[in-house]
């Protein structure tokens, strides 16, 4: 049996093991510029024009790691959420533009703004998911506006991304890849969900009717004119 010295010594090399690992654990650092492809969406596109809000806090958003027992990690997603926003965007509108406010500089009228907002951005290494993999959760929140500058819909958009960490030769890449998979989640959720919000949707039904209406009004008048002559 070991006696009481030696399990001493144990405890304190085990103790010292310990602190070291977590020591260098807590003092490497690593940086990634979030960077990777946005397929345009293939859908149908909505006869409206769109401003997009981009604060800076969204285009310029950097997660700095705080805790002590995670590596610390320095992720840029600023530059790589507004790449594949404007995508999706202007794939699911006739036509868009960003622009710094409600008042667009184009001088030309908007049918919506659009301005999102990055509320919460966590991440897994592979240490913690068990299964040697990189995960990534984002939650946004998605808000829309009238030409006038009134709400019309708020909501939350979710999105999700993995990817296997023997998959890449650094875990960078490992990080960058599952978050560039998160964001063309919340790309499509986008795309596909946009005009099953409620507020959205009656909007959209209210535009139909007032375009139709117009429209009814314009052949109305065509016809006067033709067989009256008014």
């Amino acid at each position: 049996m070991r006696s009481h010295s030696e399990r001493l010594v144990m405890k304190i090399k085990l103790f010292l093991v310990t602190f070291l690992l977590s020591l260098l654990l807590t003092s490497c650092k690593s940086t990634v510029d979030i960077s990777g492809h946005f397929p345009s969406p293939v859908i149908d596109q909505l006869p409206y024009s769109i401003g997009v809000i981009f604060n800076k806090e969204f285009s310029d958003y950097r997660y700095i790691e705080k805790g002590e027992k995670r590596k610390k990690w320095e992720i840029s997603v600023g530059d790589a959420q507004v790449e594949m926003l404007n995508v999706v965007l202007k794939a699911m509108f006739l036509k868009m533009e960003v622009t710094p406010d409600f008042q667009n500089t184009s001088g030309n009228t908007l049918d919506l703004f659009f301005q999102p907002n990055l509320e919460n951005f966590q991440y897994n290494v592979p240490y913690e998911t068990k299964g040697n993999m990189f995960e990534v959760w984002l939650k946004y929140n998605m808000k829309v506006y009238d030409s006038q500058g009134q709400i019309i819909a708020d909501w939350v958009l979710t999105a999700y991304g993995k990817t296997p960490s023997e998959f890449f030769q650094t875990q960078e890449e490992a990080l960058n890849d599952a978050m560039v998979i998160a964001l063309r989640d919340l790309g499509a959720g986008l795309s596909l969900k946009f005009t099953q919000v409620p507020e959205i949707n009656k909007w959209l039904k209210m535009q139909e009717k007032s375009n139709k209406s117009s429209t009814e009004l314009v052949q109305n008048n065509f016809v006067n004119r033709m067989v009256l002559g008014i």
